[in-house]
């Protein structure tokens, strides 16, 4: 047996060695295989995944690394499709290549529905598939078809527990159960990649939870289409704003990697104005590696993932801005961010920008009587001709409001489209007068 690990980030490295350090890919002695696929739009302009900052000590966990891209050049990684007639001739090229002889494939990758994952399924038309994934999109039903054969062989979804108490829908039509990934194997490696990456945390100062240091997580949805650059840019000021008037003087901001460098200078400047300490990470640092060396005492953002591991696996507080807005934003309904903003939105705290804090519509206490309902919902209005065995629970869910207390910022407008309690028909324009020929000529 030779397992085959795809990766393309090292957050997925550092999930797919927790993963085996936890045995949830058997002993020890079978042949392992990190192969790394770099994604980066211009993969020549940057360093490839595994040779970043971190990286090293999850090497251990395999026997050798592979370039995918290196294999596959002038093809990007998430462009590679070949012709069906080709697969068979690819499957004995990739043997050849590897050294995998006859010897049974299983393939661990992280989005089945997209290249390059699908294409090495595609591939190896006997492995088994197991999906990994460090996301809140888990917990949403699965948006696109594995290719044909595929879904046959998905043997599982190992994902990390990122709210308790909350099944995953992904790939659960296919009869691929979930497996959580150990949360205290996820921070043993956590900390191997700490201890490596340290020089690199200790540039930025003493900070941490003695400054009373808030965290921002920087996202730019805007790159997508789904928000103006300017409404991006005032999301986070206002969390600036909001942490420093809810008394937290040192801030550190951690960018997404496409962020605009005019937005470092607008918070820059906004932070000299409220007289706060401003600390922009411009390292390729997983934020949860400062979460553990730093402990900020507060951790904001929209709807990033990072913000439930900062909640979950290190009992920091953590709220969030914009992300009302940017649910009313997301097209089409399918859009994949929906899932997560909207657990978000139901459980964490709003911060204002004045600093205070609006409660959640979900608390601590009610993830199974209300919090799973909601996702089952909702993930029902995204993929109803996927999953119509969920319309059951959205149809008792949408029931126990009154029509008018329907949360419908979660739903809209799916609840006419699908004959769901509570549906409106849309309002009905009136159109504009025009005068009419016989009017203009007259009787």
């Amino acid at each position: 047996m030779t397992q085959i690990f795809v990766s393309s980030r090292l957050f997925g490295a550092m999930s797919l060695a927790a993963a085996v350090d936890a045995g949830l890919f058997g002993p020890p002695g079978r042949r392992r295989i990190l192969l790394v696929s770099h994604d980066a739009e211009i993969p020549e302009l940057t360093p490839p995944p595994n040779e970043r900052p971190g990286y090293r000590p999850l090497l251990s966990r395999f026997d050798e690394v592979i370039s995918l891209n290196e294999v596959i050049a002038p093809q990007h990684p998430l462009s590679w499709n070949p012709r069906p007639e080709d697969l068979p001739m690819l499957e004995r090229l990739l043997r050849q290549v590897w050294g995998l002889g006859a010897d049974p494939v299983e393939l661990a990758v992280e989005a089945i529905q997209s290249s390059p994952a699908k294409t090495l399924a595609a591939i190896f038309h006997e492995a088994t598939v197991t999906v990994y994934s460090d996301g809140l999109a888990t917990y949403g039903a699965t948006r696109a078809t594995p290719p044909r054969g595929v879904g046959s062989r998905l043997s599982r979804l190992v994902h990390l527990d990122l709210v308790p108490g909350l099944t995953p829908h992904l790939l659960s039509e296919y009869g691929a159960p979930g497996q959580e990934l150990p949360g205290e194997a996820f921070l043993k490696v956590l900390d191997e990649v700490c201890a490596e990456i340290d020089p690199l945390i200790s540039r930025y100062g003493t900070l941490g939870e003695h400054d009373n240091a808030a965290l921002i997580v920087g996202q730019y949805f805007s790159e997508l289409g789904i928000l103006e650059p300017d409404e991006e840019d005032q999301m986070h000021l206002e969390m600036l704003q909001g942490v420093v008037a809810r008394g937290h003087s040192t801030v550190l901001f951690k960018p997404h990697p496409h962020s605009p460098p005019r937005l470092f200078e607008l918070l820059t400047d906004e932070a000299k104005r409220l007289g706060a300490r401003l600390v922009i990470i411009d390292d390729p640092v997983p934020a949860e590696a400062w979460f553990a060396r730093a402990r900020p005492a507060l951790v904001v953002g929209i709807c990033s993932t990072a913000m439930m591991t900062a909640r979950c696996y290190f009992g920091i507080p953590t709220v969030t801005l914009g992300v009302v807005r940017l649910l009313r934003r997301l097209q089409p309904f399918e859009n994949s961010n929906r899932i997560p903003a909207s657990i978000i939105d139901a459980i964490l705290p709003r911060l204002m920008p004045d600093g205070t804090l609006q409660p959640p519509m979900i608390g601590p206490q009610e993830v199974e009587s209300k919090l799973v309902p909601l996702v089952t919902s909702i993930a029902y209005c995204m993929q109803p001709g996927r999953r119509p065995d969920l319309r059951r629970t959205a149809v008792e869910y949408l029931s126990s409001f009154d029509p008018d207390d329907i949360p419908r910022r979660y739903f809209r407008p799916r609840l006419y489209q699908l004959g769901l309690p509570g549906g409106r028909a849309p309002v009905e324009q009136t159109p504009a007068w025009r005068p009419s020929l016989r009017g203009l000529l007259g009787r």
